[in-house]
């Protein structure tokens, strides 16, 4: 739920603290009644500054291309899916960070990292004195406004490449910015 904190009261006598929060929308009466059946439970609370997500449309548009990538690739008979050409740019264009995982625990810490979504690589890099030198790539769903342009943008260039009709200039612009513009908000 969204809201705003309106009032903090602490009780020092009995080592208590009272907020009351303040719900930006209406909630029904189901919700009404959930919330009724938690008073004097022992509650885990998690509050946290509002911040607004990357555009939906930004995320949209990076599957759209990596179909449209896809079926042209696949044309001269190899098969590409979407899900193929996500990860070649999440492993290309994409964010990762360098780890040295012990030999035996190679495959644990791979298959844990993978686990997290279909973005999440593990790219072996060396092997060297029981260890294994690797860089672990974050899917793009953990990106923010700057990762995201840089993975759009490689997309639209291999769309161009292949000969694929991308939206306008301007209208990958806009989007792009509105990703930055999100971002911004959500770091102040």
């Amino acid at each position: 739920m969204r809201g705003t904190l309106e009032d903090i009261k602490l009780d020092f006598m009995n080592n208590t603290t009272e907020l009351l929060l303040k719900i930006s929308q209406t909630i029904s009466t189901n919700q009404l009644e959930q919330l009724n059946n938690l008073k004097d439970e022992d509650l885990e609370i998690d509050i946290k500054k509002h911040r607004e997500k990357r555009s939906l449309d930004a995320n949209s548009y990076c599957w759209v291309l990596c179909d449209q990538i896809a079926k042209e690739l696949s044309k001269d008979g190899a098969i590409f899916s979407k899900e193929d050409i996500y990860k070649d740019h999440i492993r290309t264009f994409g964010t990762f960070v360098p780890f040295i995982v012990t030999e035996v625990a190679f495959d644990k810490f791979k298959e844990i990292w993978q686990r997290q979504g279909l973005g999440y690589q593990v790219e072996e890099t060396a092997r060297k004195d029981k260890c294994v030198r690797v860089n672990c790539y974050y899917g793009s769903s953990s990106y923010n406004t700057k990762e995201m342009s840089r993975l759009v943008e490689s997309l639209v260039q291999e769309a161009k490449e292949l000969g694929i009709e991308t939206r306008p200039e301007e209208e990958i612009r806009a989007m792009l910015d509105e990703i930055e513009k999100n971002e911004s908000v959500r770091n102040k």
